[in-house]
């Protein structure tokens, strides 16, 4: 079985979509494991704030078989594609970590880049797999955190799950 780790984000009945997409998650891939939800600015366009976490679990299912189910969990949460890329969003799931595995096709690419380029990512993963190594950079998410924070202007804040 795979070790998998994906980012959730939602701007858009963020509360609703956040717990909604939880339910869904669970429903598909089994027990999953959650960091602390976060709060942060939208990135790239003005809008509202999002929340965002990370969510790990095991699952036999292909990179790719799982990125499309992600996908269909987005349509059902009224994820709108075609839009650009920095903009609100009622869901967003991305895979990120599939094990060690470094993969890139037109459907995946592993590691994801988004886990280097952006707070929301990077702070709940390490939160939740601080100890592992980031496939390419052989360092662990730890380290990678305490390094970004270094170098960053980003502000996020835990909050409390929605109940």
């Amino acid at each position: 079985m795979a070790l998998c780790y994906i980012s959730i984000g939602s701007n858009i009945n963020r509360e609703q979509n956040v717990v909604s997409a939880l339910t869904a998650l669970q429903g598909e891939f089994g027990v999953l494991q959650n960091s602390s939800l976060y709060e942060s600015s939208s990135v790239g366009f003005e809008g509202d704030a999002f929340f965002n976490l990370v969510s790990a679990f095991y699952s036999e299912k292909s990179a790719v078989d799982i990125t499309l189910r992600l996908k269909k969990i987005e349509a059902a949460h009224g994820r709108v594609r075609g839009i650009e890329k920095f903009s609100s969003r009622s869901l967003d799931l991305d895979l990120l970590l599939y094990d060690q595995t470094i993969m890139q096709t037109e459907a995946v690419t592993l590691p994801h880049a988004d886990i280097l380029a952006y707070a929301f990512v990077l702070q709940p993963l390490a939160e939740i797999a601080g100890e592992q190594e980031h496939p390419v950079e052989q360092c662990n998410y730890a380290d990678l955190w305490r390094g970004f924070v270094a170098h960053s202007s980003s502000q996020q804040r835990k909050v409390p799950f929605p109940v």
